[in-house]
């Protein structure tokens, strides 16, 4: 008895198919370069002939598959939506309406591709209604771009189930690329190509046909720059433009159109009637009131919108005195009312490939489409003319023999191969023969094919000449260009330039006054340290109100755009802004929640800090020297050290060296002990910090006050509501460290020379 063995079956194969040990690295890599090829060449680069992306060629196509030419009748953009991501483009259906909101919007694009029927958004950036609302149809621009799709001017593939086809590029009668512009961005790349003028692209054009080497500098001539479907004027130097579209790359500067309006008085306004590409007004408009609020536009009044169907943005100046071009010079720095718009000429080239290309290969790829579209639709019409001249001479043959005709196909049960054997006629013919209808045989419809054939006989001769000589068909490819120009020139109302051409902007200085708001305040400083400020400087501040137990410490005068050295008995200067301090009739801040002053350090001065002066600082001790003022600002809450009181002193005075705007030469010095000394002021020391030096000889006392004097003056000093003034000064000069004497009579019993 034999036994066999079975072989046991194969593992099945694992669940979700095969897998193979692959290196992460190599996997992301592979599956990254195969998102970014699809990225650029299926979504966002345009192709360099018909300047269209493939969602926008699918949108054109699937609208002309519906019949919605520019004659004809509105359909649901939602019906369009539908038969392009069902058909063509398998993505979200928002995007591909945002695709065709934007092909029918005037301010968006140079010369609208789509005619769209209900809200498609506006210049606010408002958005679109919903795609069940709106309807749309196609523009003669759009037309334009398919004319020849039916005469195999361009290549078809399937789409991406395989059910139908598409076309790969549109015949393009009409230079879609740098009249409409494209943005877009890619993996690892992107494009920015503003929109021009059609009529000077067709200048540019007519140029190229004649001499493909035409200079860049020359095509510049015809080509001067953008022209933007919002207007606005082009401020960039043309030496900057040339380089650009000799480079591929570059930058626009855009600005807003303005127009000073006179009103009377003295009185003036600024209108902006049209403003920069892709800015939406809205937001432009909140941004400038937003700077307003914010005091950063202080040449500025008001602002509001007076639009339309047209823009009209209206700029109150502050005062009839402010100069229009500075504002507008401060509005174009800081606002979107200038703005600079790349030029990035990377698109697909005939071979699909991603490059950056310079405008005269640009508008070149352009014609060499044009050309290849005119033989294609050449040879394809001559492949129709001879199908049309085999039929027609199957015809002319039946005519002549007509009755033989008529005989075999009555007679015969396969009259079509006996009439080709008869006759010596192709299956074309006999088929055509036998198609025939019998109102076709009177004798007028046979001289209607003679005439049919000879004018079809002499257009094949011409069309075969056109496909011999290349002259000839530069020639017709110059008249479709003419054709563009005369169909969307600038004689006509839509291809006029919207874009003034301006000349590149000279250097305007806008004063620093301008930049930040100037306000005029009066500050007020109590003794315990409360600070507020009154508006302007009122010649006469009231009593102003105080807390119980406080009073009046300092009144100066200032600016908001000032800044304040508040000097403390640490010998600390701390820096205050004009601008943060609080306003009001009330008992205003504590000082202390500004900067950072202890609580145990007493308040000795506040003054208005003045670049490049100088001022004398002194402390209990009699010791102190001469600092300038651009030492003593610091840049933190904390201050900044400036004058080193020694042990148990504290700092008492600081004193300006130029009192009531007079170069002081002497310093007088008051202590405790009610003793006076005059000493003159070259002999104090100039510091940066520290203790300084010994101004007053001080025994069991210390120094009240020191003052910068002008000798010939003489010393004064307050009396009630007078002054007094001692000008004979010797009994008290000497020399710095002094004990000095006695002072005048009626000398203020505090010791103190008063004012600050």
């Amino acid at each position: 008895m034999s036994t066999t063995t079975q072989t046991p079956p194969p593992p099945p194969p694992p669940a979700g198919g095969e897998i193979r040990d692959t290196p992460l690295a190599d996997a992301l890599g592979e599956r990254y370069l195969a998102y970014a090829l699809s990225t650029i060449v299926a979504r966002s680069l345009p192709d360099v002939r018909d300047g269209l992306k493939p969602v926008h060629r699918r949108l054109l196509y699937a609208m002309r598959q519906l019949k919605l030419d520019p004659e004809g009748g509105f359909k649901k953009c939602a019906r369009v939506v539908g038969d392009v991501i069902g058909k063509y483009h398998p993505h979200g259906d928002s995007a591909v309406y945002e695709a065709m909101v934007r092909l029918a919007q005037d301010f968006a694009v140079r010369w609208p591709l789509v005619e769209g029927q209900g809200n498609f958004g506006n210049i606010d950036g408002d958005n679109a209604a919903a795609m069940r609302y709106t309807e749309a149809r196609l523009t003669a621009v759009a037309q334009a771009l398919m004319e020849g799709l039916d005469e195999n001017a361009v290549d078809f593939g399937p789409t991406y189930d395989g059910e139908e086809d598409e076309p790969r590029v549109m015949p393009a009668a009409f230079p879609n690329l740098l009249a409409n512009g494209a943005q877009g961005i890619a993996v690892g790349m992107a494009t920015s190509i503003p929109p021009h003028n059609v009529g000077e692209i067709c200048d540019a054009l007519t140029l190229l046909i004649d001499d493909r080497e035409t200079p860049i500098a020359t095509l510049v001539e015809r080509l001067p720059g953008p022209d933007f479907p919002t207007g606005g004027v082009l401020v960039e130097s043309p030496d900057a433009i040339r380089e650009a579209y000799a480079t591929g790359r570059g930058a626009f500067r855009l600005r807003a159109r303005w127009a000073v309006e006179k009103l009377g008085h003295g009185l003036f306004q600024i209108v902006v009637t049209e403003i920069p590409y892709q800015v939406q007004k809205a937001k432009l408009i909140e941004r400038i009131a937003d700077l307003l609020t914010n005091r950063k536009l202080p040449l500025l009044g008001d602002v509001r919108d007076e639009s339309a169907e047209d823009v009209r943005i209206v700029l109150e100046p502050r005062a009839r005195s402010v100069d229009p071009a500075t504002l507008m010079e401060q509005l174009f720095r800081q606002t979107e009312l200038e703005v600079r718009v790349g030029l990035n000429m990377n698109v697909l080239d005939a071979d699909g490939v991603p490059r950056v290309m310079d405008v005269r290969e640009v508008l070149l790829a352009f014609l060499d489409h044009r050309h290849d579209v005119l033989v294609r639709r050449t040879r394809h019409r001559l492949d129709k003319i001879a199908h049309r001249l085999e039929v027609l001479g199957g015809y002319l043959i039946a005519y002549l023999n007509l009755d033989e005709v008529i005989r075999i196909i009555r007679e015969e049960d396969h009259p079509k191969p006996v009439l080709i054997d008869t006759f010596d006629l192709t299956d074309v013919q006999a088929e055509a023969i036998l198609n025939m209808r019998l109102r076709s045989l009177r004798k007028l419809e046979e001289m209607e094919i003679r005439k049919e054939h000879e004018a079809l006989s002499a257009e094949q001769a011409d069309l075969r000449d056109l496909l011999a000589d290349p002259a000839r068909r530069w020639a017709r490819i110059g008249e479709q260009v003419a054709k563009i120009q005369e169909d969307f020139g600038g004689h006509t109302e839509l291809g006029r330039r919207r874009t003034e051409l301006g000349p590149a902007p000279g250097v305007v200085e806008v004063p620093i006054e301008a930049m930040v708001e100037r306000e005029p305040i009066t500050v007020i400083l109590s003794r315990m340290g409360w600070i507020r400020a009154l508006k302007g400087h009122p010649e006469d501040i009231g009593d102003p109100r105080f807390k119980d137990g406080d009073s009046l410490h300092t009144v100066i005068r200032a600016q908001t755009t000032d800044k304040l050295l508040l000097f403390a008995s640490n010998g600390r200067y701390y820096t205050i802004a004009g601008d943060r301090i609080p306003r009001g009739r009330g008992f205003g801040d504590p000082v202390r929640l500004i900067v950072d002053v202890p609580n145990d350090a007493a308040l000795v001065g506040l003054h208005v800090h003045r670049p490049g002066a100088k001022r004398l600082l002194a402390a209990s001790d009699g010791r102190g020297f001469v600092v300038e003022e651009g030492e003593c600002v610091g840049q933190t809450k904390a201050g900044k050290q400036v004058l080193t009181p020694g042990q148990g002193a504290v700092a008492v005075t600081s004193r300006p060296l130029d009192p009531g705007g007079t170069a002081g030469d002497h310093v007088a010095c008051v202590g405790t002990n009610r003793k006076l000394l005059i000493f003159p002021l070259d002999q104090v020391a100039t510091m940066v910090k520290g203790r300084g030096v010994t101004l007053m000889r001080l025994k069991d006392a210390a120094l009240s006050d020191v003052v910068v004097i002008r000798l010939a003056d003489g010393l004064s000093w307050p009396s009630g509501e007078r002054t007094r003034t001692e000008t004979d000064l010797s009994p008290w000069l000497g020399n710095r460290a002094g004990a000095g004497k006695l002072p005048p009579r009626g000398f203020p019993k505090d010791n103190r020379f008063g004012g600050g």
